[in-house]
Parts: structure tokens; C-alpha cells; sequence
């Protein structure tokens, strides 16, 4: 993390595929026969717009958790569930899963930290993105991928990608809002 950024690197991890998506079921195989638990997952590329996004979506997630009341039946699935601002599990593969033809994606480690009960007890826990890379690498390379030196970005594509309806050229900022703004759909829809 540099000291322009204000929050630190989420655990994930850029992999560029040797060759376009043909089977999305076979990469999806891949990642839930070498993980380590149902915390690790793969997003689309465009799906993921900023550190912030993963962040935010990550905190709801574990407030989910925490209360019980999940949507769906694993974190993973929840995860991708809020990216994609949908109650609706099938329409969060659709939207936010990788896809037939994708050459990238994002392996995805979800910490299973502590978020605390009240206001200023949480604090984003700094070393998962460090702890948890070695395994990161060795799902990317199961996947026959390479890692890309990157980090999420916003853009339209990806607003597009998830399901939003944001269809105007802003600034970065105001494309991250409309992720962030689409994640609290995700109870509503």
C-alpha cells in the first residue's frame, strides 16, 4: 500500500489465462479442487473496480455472516452475490462469474476477520493480501494462467458487466461510486 491510497490491497490477484475461456465449468473445477476452503474464489475481470469495492463488498459479506443472514449458503457465493448487487445467485454467476471467452479474471482470498460490534471497532485487516499470495500463485498456476501486475479499475465495461444501468462517460471516481452504489442494490434485487 502507498501513501496515496487509503485503504490497503485487497486479497486479489490479476491471472491472465493462456488462452480464452472455452469452459467456464472446468475453471471453476479447477479453483474448487485446489483451494482451501470456500473463502477462495474467481470473479470476471471487469466485475472488480477498485480496492475500495472489494473492500466494502467484503464488510458486507461479514456483517452477513456474522447475523446470519446470508442469502447464499457459502461466503463465495455471497461475495459474488454482492458484487453483482443481485438476491438472485444465478443472475450473480451470470453477472459477476467468469465467462466463455474471458482472458482475465481475479482469484479472490475473503479473510474471515473479525469486523467488530460497534462503530470504529473495525479495522481492515492488513496482511491478507502478503499472507495469503503463495496459495494465490498456486491456484493461478493449477489454472495454467499467469499473474498480472495490476490492480482493479473501474469502468463502464465492468458496470455494464455486473448489471448496472449507469450507461454515461464519468470520471474514475464517479464510476467506483456507481460499483459501491451497486453493491446496496444487491438486498433490493
Amino acid at each position: 500500500m502507498d501513501a496515496h491510497h487509503p485503504v490497503p490491497w485487497f486479497p486479489s490477484w490479476g491471472i491472465k489465462f493462456s488462452e480464452p475461456i472455452e469452459n467456464v465449468f472446468s475453471v471453476v473445477s479447477i479453483i474448487n479442487e485446489w483451494r482451501s476452503s470456500n473463502r477462495w474464489m474467481i470473479l470476471a475481470y471487469e466485475a472488480v473496480a477498485s480496492e475500495i469495492h472489494l473492500w466494502t463488498a467484503w464488510y458486507a459479506l461479514r456483517k452477513s455472516e456474522d447475523s446470519g443472514e446470508m442469502v447464499a449458503k457459502t461466503p463465495d457465493a455471497e461475495f459474488l452475490r454482492l458484487i453483482s448487487g443481485t438476491r438472485q445467485i444465478n443472475k450473480a454467476f451470470e453477472r459477476a462469474g467468469v465467462a466463455v471467452d474471458d482472458e482475465c479474471a481475479w482469484i479472490v482470498m475473503l479473510p474471515d476477520s473479525e469486523i467488530g460490534d460497534g462503530f470504529g471497532e473495525f479495522s481492515i485487516p492488513l496482511e491478507s493480501y502478503n499472507d495469503a499470495t503463495e496459495e494465490a500463485i498456486r491456484l493461478i498456476e493449477h489454472l495454467g494462467g499467469s499473474l498480472m501486475p495490476s490492480r482493479p479499475t473501474p469502468s463502464t465495461s465492468g458496470l455494464e458487466r455486473i448489471g448496472s444501468d449507469y450507461s454515461s462517460e464519468s470520471s474514475i471516481t464517479e464510476i467506483e461510486d456507481c460499483f459501491l452504489s451497486h453493491i446496496a442494490l444487491s438486498d433490493l434485487r
